[in-house]
């Protein structure tokens, strides 16, 4: 059993018979074209723009800030037996909504496709009110700008941003700036002029994932620490190389309007995390020790590494924006079939209060930090919390709060 078949499920992509069928459909949309992928170093992006450059795009430009990733990136492209020659092939670690990004989409030609998978994701960032501000900049303010920056300079490309699972009935500010990301997405208000078709895809995790609790078990065995997940916590899992096939659907083929869905039951496909865990330190030689007590686990590592077990530490569910389970359908939504066996999709229904454009104004002054009205003392969780709920009204409902954060958990 593969890796990520510990977490899936599956030994190959449940997607690939989609991406063989419409292969034809898709190399006549990327071959000779023009592709931009932002934030692509990434898990997610780099593995879309994987399966992208097999299909001869004529340019693929990857922006990350992550100079890091960005050379593994490259290193992973230029190691894949399938990948052509592409003509114009490079790699820029620009903020995609800085003003060096607006230049180079200036200088540059049309791009045909525009992929953008930068993003603030994880649900620790809503620990106080500074990381929430940055997710707000980065999934909400960064979009709307960078939306206008396309209408300027590529109006005519097919534009695709990933959303999240966590968007559907959000119970975290991740989950929550995602679904604002997703109306920031479809508003034609947002960026006058742009002419191109928009379509986005909800996710499953991703196993084995760069920064993500699947990939900690990897780091965490090899520096010889105990395991730990949250009890009664079950999740959807794609693979990594899913996540590409998944993105190349959802861009490609997706109806405009629209965001996609994996054809995933909740019956076969939502796995207890602690099952993940437990298959791992099988997988990898040992019997899982399960404790609640981190000391404990920490002190008796060493004895339990000897007799060939190893500490798993199962811990509450008790921190902020933290959900049980995860869906894809918002309450409300319409589920429609886009013509593809492994994957859904639901249209996109706009924010109930109208005044997205207002709320995005402001936000941008909040963010610019130039003091434009802005007293700092007011930027806190629950006003910010205001701020979202002028959006997302149900957010103020369906929002899990507590006064425990990931980073006070093993």
């Amino acid at each position: 059993m593969s890796i990520h078949a510990i977490a899936t499920g599956r030994a190959e992509s449940m997607f690939l018979p989609d991406i063989e069928r419409q292969a034809e459909t898709i190399r006549t949309a990327v071959k000779g074209r023009r592709v931009l992928a932002i934030g692509a170093a990434g898990s997610i992006g780099s593995n879309t723009a994987v399966v992208l450059g097999r299909f001869e795009p004529a340019t693929l430009h990857v922006i990350d800030q992550n100079e890091n990733a960005l050379a593994e990136f490259v290193r992973q492209f230029r190691s894949d037996a399938n990948a052509p020659d592409i003509p114009d092939f490079r790699t820029l670690p620009l903020d995609y909504g800085s003003a060096a990004m607006r230049y180079l989409m200036q200088q540059e030609r049309p791009y045909d496709i525009v992929l953008n998978f930068a993003a603030i994701k994880h649900v620790r960032s809503e620990k106080d009110s500074f990381s929430i501000l940055q997710m707000l900049d980065t999934n909400i303010v960064k979009q709307a700008r960078f939306r206008r920056w396309l209408a300027e300079s590529s109006p005519e490309a097919r534009y695709f941003s990933v959303s999240t699972d966590k968007a559907a009935n959000p119970s975290s500010f991740m989950g929550a700036t995602k679904r604002i990301m997703e109306h920031v997405l479809f508003d034609a208000d947002i960026a006058p002029g742009f002419r191109g078709e928009v379509t986005s895809a909800r996710f499953a995790n991703v196993a084995f994932s760069n920064g993500s609790l699947l990939q900690s078990f990897e780091n965490r065995l090899a520096r010889g620490e105990p395991l730990a997940c949250p009890k009664e916590i079950r999740r959807y899992f794609v693979s990594l190389e899913e996540s590409g096939h998944i993105c190349t659907l959802a861009a490609l083929l997706a109806p405009a309007g629209h965001i996609a869905i994996p054809r995933l039951d909740p019956r076969e496909h939502l796995v207890p995390l602690r099952g993940i865990a437990e298959k791992f330190l099988e997988a990898s030689g040992y019997a899982p020790r399960l404790y609640d007590d981190e000391s404990a686990a920490k002190a008796e590592l060493d004895e339990t590494r000897g007799a060939k077990r190893w500490p798993l530490i199962m811990t509450p569910a008790d921190t902020g924006g933290e959900k049980p389970y995860e869906e894809f359908v918002a309450n409300g939504e319409t589920v429609v079939e886009i013509g593809l066996g492994s994957m859904q999709a639901v249209t996109h229904r706009p924010s109930p209060t109208g005044n997205l454009a207002d709320v995005i104004g402001r936000l941008e002054r909040v963010v610019a930090g130039d003091g434009a009205g802005v007293d700092a003392t007011e930027i806190d969780k629950d006003r910010l919390k205001g701020v979202i709920g002028e959006i997302e009204p149900d957010f103020l409902a369906t929002h899990r709060d507590s006064d425990r954060n990931l980073d006070q958990r093993a």
